[in-house]
Formats: C-alpha cells, sequence, structure tokens
C-alpha cells in the first residue's frame, strides 16, 4: 500500500501510524520541518500566500502519482485540499478511521464500529497528532503557481488556541452557564486544577463563545483526558461519544435527570455557580 500525507505543519504522527507499513510520501505545504516518511515533496509558499491556494496543484501531483491512500490532518486548510484531492481522483472522504488496510474502520458516535470494503483510492481526514519522530526524507522543492489569492487581513478572534486533545484534565462547559462573563467561573476553576476549556457544540456554531479548537463532540475533538469535568452540560449524543473514553468523568448539574449523569463517575447535583466557585477556592 502506498500512502500520501498532506499536511502544513510538523505533526504527522497519527498519520502515520493509520499509514502503518505503506510506502508514505508528504507533499508540506509551507516550511514546517518533516520526519518519519520515507519522501517529502515541499510546495514553498510566498508570504501572504494561503495554503489553500496549492489545492488544484496539489491534487493534481497526488493524481498523476497514483497511491492507495491520501491522509490530510483534520485543519481547516487540511480539508480544503483533501476535497480538491478527491473530487480530482473521483474518491470518497472517510473522517474518524483508527485503522486502515483492505478495510478502512471507524468508529461512528462513539458508539459503533464500521468496517469500509476499500476498493480504490480514499482520502482519510484525521488529526494529524504530534510532531512525528524518525529520519529526516530527503525533500524535492516544488515550484508550483496556485490560483490567486492572496491574504488581505488578518482579524485575529479572541478566543484561546488550545490543544485539547494533548490536555490530561479537561472542564467541559455547555448551556448552563447563562452569559459569556459567567464563563471566567469555569477558567478559575479550570486554572485551579490545571485544566483545558472545552465547549459544547451550542457555545461554539450558536454563541460563538469560542472557537473550533475548543469543540468537544463527535464533530469536534474526541478527547480521552485523565479528568474530565462537565459543567452545565446535558449529555447530548454529539458530545458524549466525544468524551466517552475519559479517566474519570466528573460531573455538575443543577437537572438529576440529565443524560450525562450517566457517564459520571462522580456527580453533584446542584447550582455551577455556587459548586465551581467552592471547588476552586478548596483546591487554590
Amino acid at each position: 500500500m502506498t500512502a500520501w500525507i498532506i499536511t502544513t505543519s510538523s505533526n504527522i504522527s497519527h498519520l502515520l501510524s493509520l499509514a502503518g507499513d505503506a510506502e508514505t510520501t508528504a507533499i508540506v505545504i509551507g516550511d514546517a520541518p518533516i520526519a518519519g516518511v520515507h519522501r517529502a515533496l515541499r510546495f514553498p509558499l510566498e508570504p501572504g500566500v494561503p495554503a489553500e491556494s496549492l489545492a488544484g496543484v496539489v491534487a493534481q501531483r497526488v493524481a498523476a502519482s497514483g497511491t492507495d491512500v491520501v491522509l490530510a490532518e483534520n485543519t481547516a486548510v487540511g480539508r480544503v485540499i483533501a476535497g480538491a484531492i478527491a473530487a480530482t481522483l473521483g474518491a470518497p472522504v472517510v473522517t474518524g478511521a483508527t485503522a486502515v488496510g483492505e478495510e478502512i474502520t471507524r468508529i461512528r458516535y462513539g458508539l459503533v464500529e464500521e468496517r469500509i470494503a476499500r476498493t480504490g483510492v480514499v482520502v482519510l481526514v484525521a488529526d494529524g497528532g504530534e510532531p512525528a519522530e524518525g529520519a529526516v526524507p530527503e525533500e524535492e522543492t516544488v515550484t508550483a503557481q496556485g490560483y490567486a489569492a492572496r491574504v488581505a487581513a488578518t482579524n485575529a478572534a479572541a478566543k484561546e488556541s488550545v490543544d485539547l486533545k494533548a490536555a490530561k484534565r479537561i472542564v467541559g462547559v455547555g448551556r448552563g452557564f447563562e452569559n459569556i462573563e459567567d464563563l471566567a467561573i469555569a477558567r478559575d476553576f479550570a486554572h485551579a486544577i490545571d485544566a483545558q476549556i472545552g465547549a459544547t457544540r451550542p457555545l461554539v456554531d450558536g454563541t460563538h463563545w469560542f472557537g473550533r479548537d475548543q469543540y468537544l463532540g463527535i464533530s469536534g475533538h474526541v478527547v480521552a483526558p485523565d479528568v474530565y469535568v462537565a459543567a452545565g452540560v446535558s449529555g447530548q449524543i454529539q458530545h458524549t461519544a466525544g468524551i466517552a473514553e475519559s479517566g474519570t468523568i466528573i460531573v455538575i448539574n443543577d437537572d438529576e435527570l440529565s443524560p450525562i449523569f450517566e457517564l459520571a463517575d462522580y456527580g453533584i447535583v446542584g447550582d455551577l455557580y455556587e459548586i465551581l466557585p467552592a471547588l476552586a477556592k478548596e483546591l487554590q
């Protein structure tokens, strides 16, 4: 089996684990160092040119060279380029894969293992992982003219940037928080236990209080920290499927019938506005 890895960063350890014993070629867009693959093609970017502008030429390069599997990192850029490659090859895009061979295995909704027969080339979108270990491959630099696009302006959102996949402790917040200012309660508690903050979909796509990198759930980040504290989270399946593999789950909710309690190792029925500050004070 041959595999192409599409990335803009060094974080490809998980993509390499999915590739297994395949002969791997990395297409690196930009200047990130790369290791662990058999060979690499580097597409330099001029200042102010978005990586997405090279989607077409990258897709054509992959299509012309032939492959069994294309692995793209689950980022905004990765998803755009994966889509361009899939369209060029007439191939399906699969997310959530846990193993790749003659069949593709993936977990759906955190509950069901699904196996898909691989009858042709397939494009997989998955978390990149950590920086890969291994030898630094010989590189071929490819000079290519992409779509005529430039970054005209950058408006950085005032949202936290976190790596939930690497977090050992996570505090998940949900609709139990009434106002954005109230999130200071959760942040104080998270600081007391040295945790990262994550959020349910309504607080990401609904209120826009959090960015996508803090979205916990099957459509966001599937995590397995040592400790997960759910505060004001009801426990819809899209969310619980993303945190079910956590080591210890602690739930704080004023509704004792909330589905999230079914996952709890420890449950506290009460007002998070009272409980979180009290816990933070004791922990500090």
